[in-house]
């Protein structure tokens, strides 16, 4: 029997409870996930690539079944190469669908082979970005509830108050 294996790609800049919730659902699916982080040179950062891939791996360190990697190119080519058919998204609200829909449209196009299965937010994650957790973390403001320890530490130090 093949193994079932979802890629769920993104920037992860950082990740936050409401990706965690995301993987924690897809791993009772899929028998692995791969978190792809993406190298996109046209956005900007805050933690480098390397330094997301280090937050995600210290995060789901004692999940057997996840991957950590990253990718340039065509996300579908990625998928194909990792012997995997579904790409994973995550949908907070239906403003996330129609950008979503169009770029599984397009995968499709390009790789009809490759499937993206949509996984709502669980309720308590709906409002959560990591837009909004850099943010408030960049105010100062609390962000305890809304990312894992290590990236708490990460956050503060990188938003540390100039003297």
């Amino acid at each position: 029997m093949n193994k079932q294996i979802a890629v769920y790609p993104g920037s992860f800049d950082p990740i936050t409870f409401g990706h965690l919730d995301i993987i924690d659902r897809a791993l009772k699916v899929f028998d692995e996930v791969i978190i792809a982080v993406a190298r996109n040179s046209g956005k900007k950062s805050l933690f480098t690539t390397e330094e997301r891939i280090d937050l995600i791996k210290r995060t789901v360190e004692d999940k057997s079944r996840i991957r950590v990697d990253t990718f340039e190119g065509l996300l579908v080519n990625y998928v194909m190469a990792q012997n995997a058919r579904v790409i994973l998204r995550g949908l907070r609200a239906v403003s996330d669908f129609e950008y979503e829909f169009q770029i599984a449209q397009m995968n499709h196009n390009l790789k009809p082979e490759v499937e993206t299965l949509f996984m709502m937010t669980s309720v308590p994650y709906g409002y959560l970005s990591s837009s909004i957790v850099k943010e408030v973390a960049s105010l100062q403001g609390p962000i305890e509830s809304l990312v894992p320890e290590i990236v708490l530490k990460a956050l503060l130090d990188k938003f540390k108050p100039s003297k």
